[in-house]
């Protein structure tokens, strides 16, 4: 049963996506001496109640007591007043008389205070199976990356060719892939806080990097641009705020005001896409997929800064034209860039294979 309660508030987290960050998305189940759920919450947007609070409001509204009750989180009770009053307290003065938990929170004015706090009011603490456990860290490895490594969890996406190509020999890219797949890369971007390209391939394409085709909340798009050469008519600049174009530290400051009265922010920051995820990081920005071009990709991988990977291969020949290039040189197959987890699917006529980088660190 314990799983199952889990398993319901692991749900119930994921309807914050997009909303919560950089918070992490939470869910609570509350569930009586008699196995029955009395009330269900998560945490809906940045600012907004936690899930605990969110569950007990839910309780009440049904006319429950949670005295004696086991609740069951996906994270670890916050300890803390920072927009909100700290959830261990409420559930204390609640009275539950167990509080399971899926994974210990890693924000270190958390990390394990929580837990304290409900030991010392009495209160069962336990955690959840290794399997719930996972896939907890999972739902938050961007909260988890930015907490341990200063750094979003970050997501390789290319369309490639059968012969590793990314573009043609003239840029060309559009579309390298079928309708089914590009849909799939629309899910992708309304599951990240931001998506991040090259300005060439803003030059080349002219992407909009929106979310369309699906539900879902638009991300931060980013473009890296040392000399400041994307176009100020740009698509993906729009005037909502949510273009970020990072740029050297001596860029052409009139071009920099041409974007800034087009809609755009710029950040001028120290070389190294190291600076750029530590600046993206300190803009809660808590999972990053990057969409290209082929040199973007590549640094990322070379650096050993790319932590997951989603291919869609499609049933075409380029010859002439460019694909990864990242001038690594490994003494044996064995030694080579690896995926785990591995996951395939087809799509329409297009392939996907997809798994976690064996340069990225744990969670």
């Amino acid at each position: 049963m314990q799983n199952s309660y889990m398993l319901r508030a692991i749900q119930l987290a994921k309807l914050g996506m997009g909303y919560t960050s950089p918070n992490p998305m939470v869910g609570c189940v509350i569930v009586n001496q008699d196995n029955k759920i009395i009330g269900e919450g998560w945490h809906k947007k940045f600012g907004g109640p936690h899930a605990e609070i969110e569950a007990i409001n839910n309780a009440h509204e049904n006319n429950c007591d949670v005295r004696g009750s086991t609740v069951y989180v996906t994270l670890e009770p916050c300890s803390h007043y920072g927009k909100t009053p700290p959830c261990a307290k409420r559930l204390a003065q609640e009275g539950v008389s167990q509080v399971v938990i899926g994974m210990q929170d890693p924000n270190t004015l958390v990390n394990g205070q929580g837990i304290r706090i409900l030991e010392e009011a009495g209160i069962k603490v336990t955690f959840a199976s290794e399997e719930i456990n996972e896939q907890c860290k999972t739902l938050n490895k961007g909260f988890i990356f930015v907490h341990k490594y200063k750094r979003p969890f970050v997501t390789l996406k290319a369309a490639i060719s059968l012969d590793g190509k990314m573009c043609l020999a003239n840029g060309s890219s559009k579309w390298i892939t079928g309708e089914e797949a590009r849909k799939e890369a629309h899910v992708m971007r309304s599951e990240n806080d931001a998506v991040l390209v090259g300005v060439n391939t803003v030059i080349a394409d002219d992407p909009e990097l929106t979310v369309r085709h699906v539900k879902g909340v638009n991300p931060l798009r980013v473009v890296l641009d040392s000399k400041l050469r994307t176009p100020a008519e740009a698509k993906i600049i729009a005037r909502d705020g949510k273009c970020l174009v990072i740029t050297g530290e001596t860029a052409d400051s009139e071009r920099e005001k041409a974007l800034i009265e087009a809609g755009a922010r710029v950040a001028r920051l120290p070389e190294g896409l190291h600076n750029v995820l530590e600046y993206l990081a300190s803009q809660g920005v808590l999972t990053l997929m990057t969409e290209g071009g082929a040199g973007v990709l590549s640094s990322f991988l070379r650096e050993g800064l790319a932590d997951y990977a989603k291919f869609f291969i499609a049933p075409r020949i380029f010859g002439e034209g460019r694909g990864l290039d990242l001038a690594m040189n490994f003494p044996d197959v064995g030694k080579a860039l690896k995926l785990s987890g591995v996951k395939s699917k087809r799509l329409g006529d297009d392939f996907v294979i997809e798994g976690r980088l064996s340069c990225s660190l744990d969670l």
